[in-house]
């Protein structure tokens, strides 16, 4: 059984300069491999009617998928990656593997609405590139998390790679017995909130 609770999160200053930072790595993540799965939709695909042995084509590559894509993160954490437009520089190794593995889960899943239809066969819009306003999500997996200790109606969680705990209010107490899967942290306009995702076995 699986339980999701939400609450209101509390992070310091340097903490939300770090997972502000944390958001605009996954954004830039989501963007460029939704541009590439984009660019290959464009360059690899032909007309019914046109003529293969006539016209000029570019050289076919491989189709973008999940692991392809994903195999490109270790190369990525080697050095500091440029932003075109803007010249700003990312640091890919100050957010978790994990949060990274999951940008592209949604790359993937929202590619596959778009060209093959959902379990109804019903085919979603083109997906859309997230600017700082549409993508305020972040996944952090149960083994990147541990509860450090718990005081009247507070919790105090240890996230990898965030410095110091992480202060969430306990408006309800978490059920015992339960194990903790995973949070995704919402950046909202009035703050942070976490929905901590519980099973129990």
């Amino acid at each position: 059984m699986l339980l999701n609770y939400q609450y209101r999160v509390y992070p310091d200053t340097n903490q939300k300069r770090q997972l502000n930072s944390w958001l605009r790595i996954s954004q830039y993540w989501y963007n460029r491999q939704l541009g590439d799965r984009f660019d290959w939709w464009q360059n690899n695909r032909n007309d019914v009617n046109s003529c293969l042995l006539t016209c000029s084509l570019p050289d076919l590559r491989d189709n973008p998928d999940f692991y392809s894509q994903k195999k490109q993160l270790p190369v990525l954490k080697e050095d500091l990656v440029t932003v075109q437009h803007s010249g700003e520089l990312l640091d890919f190794t100050s957010v978790p593997s994990q949060t990274l593995q999951d940008v592209s889960k949604r790359v993937d899943l929202a590619f596959k609405r778009f060209v093959g239809g959902d379990s109804n066969g019903k085919c979603s819009g083109r997906p859309r590139f997230k600017n700082s306003a549409r993508y305020r999500t972040l996944r952090i997996e149960g083994q990147a998390v541990t509860v450090q200790r718990t005081e009247k109606d507070w919790l105090f969680l240890s996230v990898s790679k965030l410095k110091g705990w992480l202060k969430v209010r306990l408006h309800r107490s978490l059920p015992d017995g339960f194990i903790l899967r995973n949070i995704l942290l919402t950046k909202k306009s009035d703050g942070w909130y976490a929905a901590i995702c519980l099973e129990d076995p």
